[in-house]
């Protein structure tokens, strides 16, 4: 291995982005493809929050690593610490030097557990928990079974963030599963959102409020949780818009961390300047690096200022590969991403909103003749069954 290892394409990362861009490759031919990643396991996140919610057994959201690498491509057991994109290597954990003609960059976000004063160590006692860990998961669900009476509070940091319905979803899952307990009315339900309404796209919003009220769940928006005290059990909660603070005691939380790219990976010269985040510098519509034309980026770790989904990604991969492969051949990368994401925002226990836009921030909805704009129970069944069948079975595969 060592300094001598090289590829015509090296993909950092083998998550969702990783392995649909290295499968798409080696379905056009591509050769000398490998990708770095030391994971055993691959995780179909979108599951986590089912699974805290109960609807979903563990199992069904991970895989060998080994049984999704694409045939034929390269998987480098090893973890990217510094990208030189001057001299096109990258360096790893274990103090290899891999070198490529080009890079696609897709390491995944960064959860930033500790921005928040208290966030880490509540996680370690009862009453707290976070379905963006797996490992928490049963924790999550456990914790909302044993909630009989009292404050359930739910929170989301400022975006970026994956799966940004993601914090949203388990509070309604929760409400649901206490509504049908006969505890909805005993225990008050307080969903905390950074954003001014409840959800970009007025027409989902609308359809988010009434869910809100059928719940009764009580809403501040223009919000964030920024210190917690979990030997209080109290979270004090910030008014940006008001520049006020309030303590709330709680019973039970759900706590999304503030995310961001991998600090690696905020340090290479691959990160936007003026982004705080770190995210790798890219045209919105190419992928392409704004400086380094052999490297790309998608996914959660790239600057695109699309919703951070797994629909996203399934949209930004052919136009990469698309991309790489002109470039590869001299030409202009013209392919174009539009910016499109979808969030299937469960609003019950047998309820889905699938919520689909673009960069205009305006429905792009996928699924002709039925109105995707309401929550539904086909949608449902779409949710637990049908997207993960095509992940595992197309999108993996580079085939949708």
């Amino acid at each position: 291995m060592g300094s001598k290892q090289h590829y015509d394409v090296l993909v950092i990362g083998a998550g969702t982005a990783g392995v649909s861009v290295a499968a798409r490759l080696r379905r056009a031919g591509a050769e000398k493809v490998g990708i770095l990643d030391p994971a055993e396991v691959h995780h179909y996140q979108p599951l986590w929050t089912l699974i805290g919610a109960g609807c979903a057994p563990a199992k069904a959201a991970h895989r060998p690593m080994a049984d999704l690498i694409p045939k034929g491509v390269d998987w480098v057991r090893d973890a990217a610490v510094d990208i030189d994109p001057d001299a096109s290597t990258v360096s790893t954990r274990s103090g290899a030097t891999i070198s490529y003609d080009q890079l696609v960059v897709c390491p995944g976000i960064q959860l930033d557990w500790n921005k928040i004063p208290g966030m880490a160590e509540a996680l370690t006692v009862d009453g707290v928990s976070s379905n963006y860990r797996f490992d928490l998961t049963d924790k999550t669900w456990s914790s909302i079974r044993a909630l009989k009476s009292g404050t359930a509070v739910f929170t989301m940091p400022s975006a970026p963030i994956k799966c940004a319905g993601a914090p949203q979803k388990i509070a309604y899952l929760a409400a649901d599963y206490w509504r049908q307990q006969g505890l909805l009315d005993a225990i008050r339900v307080v969903l905390v959102l950074p954003t001014p309404g409840m959800f970009g796209v007025p027409v989902f919003a609308q359809e988010l409020e009434r869910v809100v009220k059928r719940y009764g769940i009580e809403v501040h928006k223009n919000s964030e949780a920024v210190e917690i005290d979990p030997t209080g059990k109290q979270v004090v909660i910030a008014d940006n818009a008001n520049s006020t603070k309030q303590s709330i005691d709680y019973d039970f939380m759900h706590v999304v961390p503030p995310q961001s790219a991998p600090d690696w990976l905020k340090a290479t010269p691959l990160a936007a300047a003026e982004n705080p985040g770190g995210y790798v510098d890219v045209g919105k519509n190419t992928m392409q690096h704004n400086r380094y034309p052999n490297v790309f980026a998608l996914g959660d770790a790239g600057s695109t200022p699309n919703s951070k989904t797994g629909a996203a990604i399934r949209k930004q991969a052919p136009v990469v590969v698309e991309n790489l492969i002109a470039t590869r051949a001299g030409k202009k990368a013209s392919a174009q991403y539009g910016g499109y994401a979808s969030c299937p925002l469960t609003t019950a226990r047998n309820k889905m909103l699938l919520a689909e836009f673009d960069y205009t921030m305006e429905p792009a909805p996928s699924i002709p003749v039925i109105d995707t704009t309401k929550e539904r129970r086909d949608m449902w069944y779409l949710k637990r069954y049908g997207l993960p069948a095509m992940y595992w079975n197309l999108m993996l595969k580079g085939r949708a």
